[in-house]
Parts: structure tokens; sequence; C-alpha cells
């Protein structure tokens, strides 16, 4: 039923993925679907942002995350399942939008957490994502 599944994940934050990442492997087992691993970083490019990191930074810091993508998907996924790794820069669900449109998921397995006041305002990235994608979405709860 699903053959792309995509998994969005913050390598800083084990709540991003301790309990989704299982859902996800179950999900692909079962379906022999290949999985899709975004982290998204932030854009660093903005001209006044960008002027407070040295240079090269940017490049540096995506660097970094790609091998510490690489070294989360080697200790966590089995070798049997399909893996994609992705890195991305920009606003999280947006980029988690743009990502599951490029590649075709069928599904995108995220974690949430409790809301707390400030997400009521500006709305958690799970929540957005779930309102503007066409795809499936399976929203796992802390």
């Amino acid at each position: 039923m699903y053959k792309e599944i995509l998994l969005p994940i913050d390598l800083n934050h084990a709540s991003s993925w301790s309990k989704a990442l299982p859902v996800a492997l179950e999900h692909c087992r079962k379906f022999g679907s290949r999985l899709h691993v975004v982290t998204v970083l932030p854009d660093f490019g903005m001209s006044i942002v960008g002027s407070y990191f040295p240079e090269g930074f940017e490049k540096k810091h995506r660097e970094e995350a790609v091998k510490r993508l690489h070294e989360f998907v080697a200790s966590h996924v089995p070798q049997e399942i399909e893996v994609q790794h992705i890195v991305v820069e920009g606003t999280t669900y947006k980029e988690i939008l743009s990502v599951a449109e490029q590649i075709g998921a069928d599904l995108i397995v995220m974690a949430s957490h409790r809301p707390e006041l400030s997400d009521y305002l500006l709305g958690p990235n799970a929540e957005r994502v779930v309102r503007h994608t066409k795809r499936s979405v399976l929203v796992v709860r802390d």
C-alpha cells in the first residue's frame, strides 16, 4: 500500500523519532517500502542571520548534519530497509512538504508532542504538515 515513507527527524531531539521510527519501520517491513529520513537545518542564508556566523559555517554545518544522519540511520535502521538520507535547509514544515512532493511519498510518519501555548499561536510542524499536504500522515504522539 505504501511504497515511499517519509520520516522527518530532528537529530538533536530523540522525541522527534523515538516513537515514530518504530512505526515507520513496521510499515516499511509490512509493505516493502523505502524509508526516506529527512532532517531540516535552519536557513542561515539570510544576510542578517548569516552575518553572525563565520564564513563557511553553513557548509560545515550541512556536512556535519549529513554525517550525523548517516550515523543515525546506521545505528537505528535495520540493513534490510532501503533508506534515502535527506538533509535540507529552510522552514521545517515547508521543507517536509517539499521533500514529500519530490520523492512522491505515500505516507509521512512524524512525531508530535503535547502542545504548548506557543504552539497554539504558531502551530506545531506536525499540525502544519497535516493541514497542508495531500498525502497521508501518521502522527505519532509522545
